[in-house]
Formats: structure tokens, sequence, C-alpha cells
């Protein structure tokens, strides 16, 4: 009996006792490291990174609206210019265009001193001034002025040629330049007048 019982208790070995303390630990495992994680914090708005694609957005759409600005401006400005009353006024004092005719010039400058010469007053003039002065005044002309657009006639002047050198005027004639008619100054009226009617001889 007793000799039962001894075998019995050779037959009980630590290694039985260490798995059964295994069984009972199934969870420990003292060689494996734990890894530690860290609460993370929880964030609705997650990271993100700044760009700057929405400034330069603004700032074009800005530039184009101060374009759009500026252009409206300046055409409101013209068209206020366009419509106000100084323009218009202006507008209508526009100056009118005066159409000039050229003047055609058929009498030369020694048939209009012909002309004058051949009148019978002015010959007259000359043969009563050298019989008075015994030839020693005598009757001359020139051509004052050749015509000119305002002036379409010539200006003839007769007067008396003195021995030292002075002249004195007698007579002034206008010759027109297309036509060759003569109008004489009338000294009392101070004004040209048909030949037919001058008289300086008052006879």
């Amino acid at each position: 009996m007793l000799r039962g019982n001894t075998k019995k208790q050779l037959t009980y070995s630590p290694q039985s006792q260490l798995a059964y303390f295994h069984r009972k630990k199934l969870s420990y495992y003292p060689d494996k490291q734990y890894t530690y994680y860290p609460q993370k914090k929880v964030s609705y708005y997650p990271d993100k990174k700044y760009t700057y694609y929405h400034l330069i957005a603004v700032f074009i759409t800005g530039l184009i609206g101060g374009l759009t600005i500026n252009n409206l401006y300046h055409n409101y400005h013209y068209q206020s210019v366009l419509d106000s009353p100084s323009l218009e006024s202006a507008k209508a004092k526009k100056p009118a265009v005066v159409k000039v005719t050229a003047h055609i010039i058929t009498i030369d400058k020694q048939t209009a001193f012909n002309s004058v010469w051949n009148l019978p007053q002015v010959q007259r003039k000359a043969k009563e001034i050298e019989s008075l002065s015994q030839g020693s005044i005598r009757l001359s002309a020139l051509v004052e002025s050749s015509p000119t657009t305002d002036r379409p006639f010539y200006i003839v002047r007769v007067f008396e040629n003195h021995p030292d050198k002075t002249t004195s005027p007698v007579y002034w004639f206008k010759v027109s330049s297309s036509t060759g008619v003569i109008q004489p100054l009338d000294l009392v009226q101070n004004e040209y007048i048909a030949l037919e009617k001058w008289n300086p001889d008052g006879r």
C-alpha cells in the first residue's frame, strides 16, 4: 500500500505543475512586447494644404471688374461730351465754305494804260498844261496797281510832271481787267463813276 502511494508520488513532476500553470494562465506570454498606441484626437475638419489658387482667382476677378468699370466711365464721359450743349453750338457755328470764283484777266497792263492815256479828256488836259507852262510842265500817266482777286482792276494815275521832278495828281482811273471798262474818280464825291457821267472841264 505504501509502496503503491510512493510510486504515484514519483510520477508527479514539476513539468506537470508548469503545464497546469499554463492552463490557468492562458493569456500570459512573458516574451511578447506590447505596442502603445496613443489616443488620437478626433477632428471633423481634416487638415488641408494651403494653396494660392483662390487668391489668384480673386485678383483676376477684381482686375477684370476694375477694367470694366473704367471703360464704362470713359464711355459715359465721352457720350456726355458729345451730348453737351457747347458741342452742339460749336457744330451749329461751323464756318460756311466760301466759293471764290477765279478772276479771268483779259486786259493787260499796257492796254489799260493806253486806254486811259488816249481818252479825249486826258489828251485835252495834257495840251492845256503844256501850253500854259510853256512846255516846262508835262502830263504823264502811270499804272499804280495790278488786279487781284479782291480788286479785279487796274488803277491808273494821271499827274503833272514838274521840272524839279515833283508831281501833282490830276486824274485817277479804274480799269476793269476783264472787260476794260474805265471808271474815273469823281474828286468831289470821292468815288468812281461811269465814264459817260464824267465831265472834268465842266463844259
